[in-house]
């Protein structure tokens, strides 16, 4: 047994001296200059910020058509930033969002259904809903301008065409007209017809207008939903049990009310009822 331990430590001596003896080598076997050279410092940068130079990768401009191609770039690059939300806006997003996002408070479930359910489905339903919108803005605008009939004005004007008509109709549908006078006023602009209006001033007067409708839904939702609060809770308090949150017991019966009568397709159908 101890020959045995003895044999395995004789071993790893002759390992371990077998590894010095190989790095030694390989020291040794370096060049002379290579071991004598110092290293040239590097100059200082004042760069405090550590910004790339990428200057060989995109040299400055040398003439007014480069400097205006990096200028386009940058306002595309701007522009499509910004698109989702711009798209959002002038879409029936708004209201299936904010209807949706009052159901779940309605029916008191906290986190249920989660954000990126009720966004996925407020997406889908918007793409179901703006659908002729979009068909019409690829045939009107964005096929003629791939094909090059028309040029890049050309295509925005005709683009925008079928969003605002989308728009005006939503407005004119809730009775909210007083809401782009309210903008027009302030620009001291004047309109006679719905083409006098100008965009910028017609897409916030159509979000106001949306945000109207959708809590005037909200609320006919909730109203329900509030009835069984109330009565769970005189039940409660009639029998002395005031410790005991009503929202723990009128939240199944919400659910059973909501189940039963079918919800989910009665808040999508009036969903996309009122949008004509």
């Amino acid at each position: 047994m101890s020959a045995g331990v003895t044999t395995i430590r004789r071993g790893r001596w002759l390992a371990a001296a077998a590894a010095a003896v190989l790095l030694l080598s390989l020291a040794g076997d370096r060049p002379a200059h290579a071991q004598t050279t110092p290293i040239a410092p590097r100059t200082p940068i004042d760069n405090p910020l550590n910004i790339p130079d990428v200057s060989k990768v995109a040299p400055p401009a040398t003439d007014s058509r480069g400097l205006s191609a990096t200028l386009q770039l940058l306002v595309l690059l701007t522009v499509l930033t910004l698109a989702p939300a711009i798209l959002v806006m002038v879409t029936c997003f708004t209201r299936i969002v904010v209807v949706l996002a009052l159901l779940r408070q309605a029916l008191a479930t906290q986190q249920l259904p989660p954000n990126q359910v009720i966004i996925g489905l407020a997406l889908f339903m918007t793409l179901f809903v703006m659908a002729p919108t979009w068909e019409a803005v690829h045939h009107d605008a964005l096929s003629p301008y791939l094909e090059g009939k028309i040029d890049q004005r050309a295509a925005m004007t005709k683009m925008a065409v079928p969003v605002r008509a989308f728009m005006i109709r939503q407005i004119e549908a809730a009775g909210n007209e007083a809401d782009v006078r309210m903008f027009l006023d302030y620009r001291k602009q004047d309109a006679k017809e719905w083409a006098d209006v100008p965009t910028g001033t017609l897409i916030p007067a159509f979000i106001i207008s949306e945000l109207k409708v959708a809590f005037i839904m909200g609320f006919r939702i909730y109203l329900p939903f509030l009835i069984v609060d109330l009565v769970i809770a005189s039940v409660l308090i009639s029998m002395g049990m005031m410790m005991l949150p009503p929202v723990l017991i009128s939240l199944p019966f919400k659910l059973l009310l909501f189940v039963l009568v079918n919800g989910w397709h009665l808040v999508v159908g009036t969903l996309l009822l009122s949008f004509g």
